[in-house]
């Protein structure tokens, strides 16, 4: 029975053995074998020259895939800021031109200044005229002078005074636009002098608007009016240029000192 249990034993032993080597049956390689299939294994080494140089191992070359640039991303370019800028400028001229065409064919306004207005009657141009200054109407932007009838033949001698100012003159009023023909500035009436100076640069004009100094090209513009009874009606929407330099048909000098 001991026997039995030997043999037992020993066959238990021998599975044990077989199953941890698998490989039993398969031939064991010797260590030079081991060794050649090791260095088999091995990447390629760059080869010597006869001069212990090292020959360079050639590179394999990569393939890159260039993509191409996103001006975003970059930012602007100069040529892109340049281009913009001509379109931006081209844009602005073409819209001032637009409006200033527009407003050249939109009709005048029905009232207030570019219309037909209504000013004063003639007694309250006579109120003013007793304190020898003008009449003065902030929404016309006229100033209502009297003109005096002894000069009406020096004016009839002026080209430059059309009908419609004669007309005017006749009836002993002359409506004076208030903007300077220099630069357009508004023009105050100067008591001590009793005559028109521009404030800004010096321009002086009679009691009638026409240039007496200073760098204007020429004399106050006037406008076109009528009388509707005892009203006197101013069409700011008429505007005629004044009279040229030289023109003086009331010969009136500073009653005092200038204001300018």
């Amino acid at each position: 029975m001991t026997t039995s249990f030997l043999v037992v034993g020993a066959l238990a032993c021998a599975a044990l053995v077989a199953q941890r080597r698998p490989h039993a049956g398969v031939p064991r390689l010797d260590r030079a074998a081991r060794r050649q299939d090791h260095v088999a294994q091995r990447p390629p080494r760059a080869h010597h020259r006869r001069d212990h140089s090292p020959v360079p191992t050639p590179r394999r070359e990569r393939h890159v895939t260039r993509r191409p640039v996103d001006e975003e991303a970059i930012g602007v370019t100069r040529r892109s800021f340049l281009n913009r800028a001509l379109l931006a400028g081209t844009g602005v001229g073409v819209a001032a031109f637009a409006s200033a065409a527009l407003g050249f064919l939109w009709p005048a306004p029905a009232n207030g200044f570019g219309s037909k207005i209504t000013i004063g009657s003639t007694a309250d141009e006579a109120a003013a005229f007793a304190t020898k200054q003008p009449f003065y109407n902030a929404a016309a932007k006229t100033y209502i002078v009297a003109y005096p009838k002894a000069d009406l033949d020096k004016a009839e001698q002026v080209p430059a005074y059309a009908p419609p100012i004669l007309a005017g003159m006749e009836a002993g009023y002359v409506a004076l636009y208030q903007t300077c023909p220099h630069l357009g500035c508004r023009v105050p009436w100067c008591q001590s002098s009793r005559w028109f100076e521009c404030p800004c640069h010096g321009s002086k004009y009679n009691a009638v608007g026409e240039k007496q100094g200073g760098p204007a090209p020429r004399g106050m513009d006037r406008f076109v009016f009528t009388l509707s009874g005892s009203d006197i009606v101013v069409d700011t929407g008429n505007l005629v240029l004044g009279p040229p330099v030289g023109t003086d048909t009331s010969d009136q000098s500073p009653a005092g000192p200038p204001c300018v």
